[in-house]
This record gives C-alpha cells, sequence and structure tokens, in this order.
C-alpha cells in the first residue's frame, strides 16, 4: 500500500509534528520543567534585583534633589509608588492566574496566585504605611478616608481574605477554584484604586508618570524612581518564583504523606477479614464465642 507522507503547512512543519509539539506555556505546566527553569533563573534575577535596588537608593537618597515644597521627605515616593504599582500588579497577576484556574486548567495557575497573595499584601502594606508616613507632613494627619487610601486598605483586606481562604481547605485544588472565583470579582477593586482621584475629589495627586501628555516629574528624579520600580518588580519576581517552588515542593509531600497513609491503613483494614477467612468454623471469629 502506498504510504501518505503528513501534509505541511505554509511554513514547512508537518502537521502531525505540529499538534504534537507543546507550547512553551504547556511546557511550564510541568512542575519538573518549571523547577529546573527556575532553579537556573533566580541567581540572576535576585543578582539583577539586588543591583537594581542598590542604584536606586543611592540615585534616590543621595542624587536626587529635594522637591522645592514637600523638601526631603519627598524621597518616600522612591519606595511609596513602586509599592502601590507592584501591590496592583500582584493582583492582576492573580486574577490572570485565576483565569488560567478556571478556563484553561493550567496545573501551575492556582500555585501561582496562591503565591503571589502574600507578597501582594506586604507591598501593599507598605504602600499603605509610607502613604500615612508622607501625608503626615504634606496633609497634617497620617490617614484620610478618600476614595484612594479607602480602595488601596479595601486591596489589603482582600489579600488577607485570599490567605485565610486558602488555608481554610486541605485540598489544594478545590481552594484554588474558589479563590479564583473570588479573585476575579474583587478584580473590579483594580480599576477603582487606578482612576480614583480622577472620578472623585481626593487629596490624593493624579497621575504623574503615565500620563498621555508625559511624565510631569523632572527626569533628576524620574530616572532613580523608575530604577526604583525596576528593582522592586524584579524581587517581587525572585520571590514569587522561590514561593511557587516551595508551593510545588510542599503539595509534593502532602501528595507523598497521603500515599503513605493510604498504604498503612490498607493492610490494617484487610487484617481483620484475612483472621476471618483463616479461622476454623467452630471458631471465636464465626460462632461469637
Amino acid at each position: 500500500m502506498p504510504t501518505t507522507k503528513p501534509t505541511a503547512n505554509t511554513a514547512g512543519a508537518p502537521v502531525s509534528e505540529m499538534a504534537t509539539k507543546p507550547t512553551v506555556i504547556g511546557q511550564l505546566a510541568n512542575p519538573t520543567r518549571f523547577l529546573g527553569l527556575t532553579e537556573a533563573l533566580l541567581p540572576w534575577l535576585t543578582g539583577l534585583a539586588a543591583v537594581c535596588l542598590g542604584v536606586g537608593v543611592y540615585l534616590a537618597f543621595f542624587v536626587a534633589p529635594a522637591d522645592y515644597q514637600q523638601g526631603d521627605s519627598v524621597r518616600i515616593m522612591f519606595i511609596h509608588v513602586p509599592a502601590a504599582w507592584l501591590a496592583m500588579f500582584c493582583y492582576s497577576l492573580m486574577a490572570v492566574a485565576a483565569l488560567g484556574t478556571l478556563v484553561w486548567r493550567h496545573p501551575l495557575a492556582d500555585v501561582a496566585a496562591k503565591a503571589a497573595a502574600p507578597l501582594g499584601a506586604a507591598f501593599t502594606l507598605l504602600a499603605l504605611f509610607t502613604g500615612s508616613v508622607w501625608g503626615k507632613p504634606m496633609w497634617g494627619t497620617w490617614w484620610v478616608w478618600d476614595a484612594r487610601l479607602t480602595s488601596v486598605l479595601v486591596l489589603f483586606i482582600m489579600y488577607l481574605g485570599l490567605i485565610a481562604l486558602w488555608r481554610s481547605f486541605d485540598d489544594p485544588g478545590r481552594a484554588g477554584r474558589v479563590a479564583a472565583i473570588l479573585t476575579l470579582v474583587g478584580f473590579i477593586n483594580i480599576p477603582i484604586i487606578k482612576f480614583s482621584v480622577d472620578w472623585w475629589n481626593t487629596l490624593h495627586q493624579p497621575a504623574s508618570v503615565i500620563r498621555l501628555d508625559g511624565p510631569t516629574i523632572h527626569p533628576t528624579m524620574l530616572w532613580p524612581l523608575l530604577i526604583m520600580a525596576i528593582g522592586f518588580t524584579l524581587a517581587f519576581t525572585a520571590l514569587h518564583l522561590g514561593a511557587m517552588r516551595a508551593e510545588i515542593f510542599r503539595r509534593r509531600v502532602r501528595t507523598a504523606q497521603i500515599m503513605i497513609a493510604q498504604r498503612q491503613a490498607s493492610p490494617m483494614a484487610s487484617a481483620p477479614v484475612a483472621k476471618a477467612a483463616a479461622a476454623p468454623v467452630g471458631g471465636s471469629v464465626v460462632s461469637g464465642r
């Protein structure tokens, strides 16, 4: 019989080969491959984060000039702004991971979301703390219930609620699905945080970096801020990948413990049955004496 050759697409690759070739995301769905990749990336990410943060701190506190109105208190901006950006970015990442859990069924999606929640809570708390320290000399008070501050506080509470939800379930898969639904519902708070200064009259200043007409910050302050933001982002990426690795190992240990417990319980459950089958007809097992 004549053999048929596999058809090829316009790029020249056989269709059968393309159908079986996994994508990059599909390859990362394998936890073992993910662990191998992150093991190689983490030292580089950690080093780059340390360099960017070191350069950013030097520029922010020793090179950038003081503001003509706020004085040296403006230097809190170099920590507050990157922390606030990452607080929203982290939750957005969790929302994408929630879609991966519910829609694409990616094996590592709920791992990514669970690992990101404590980091997001930490960055949100840092943003709230530095914002209060910055607001005291500028506004004359540590806290005001305006739209921006209140919505960020709600974000922090949402992080804590999701962390508590994950810990309340013994089954990680079930916890991931429930948390994914709540994460998507809570994502409505992210645009509220972003546009709260435009929708309502608040004490918080409007956006001064990401604007259609360009940044309004002087380059001597803008560049240290951007370098600090890059350093914060690299540090978050390194911490997130490390937390994902820890969660994968934790789940492997849990699975191994469950398998060991099942193996230990199986002989104990079958022992009375075997003993009853081996007992004589007039024995105590059958006759009840």
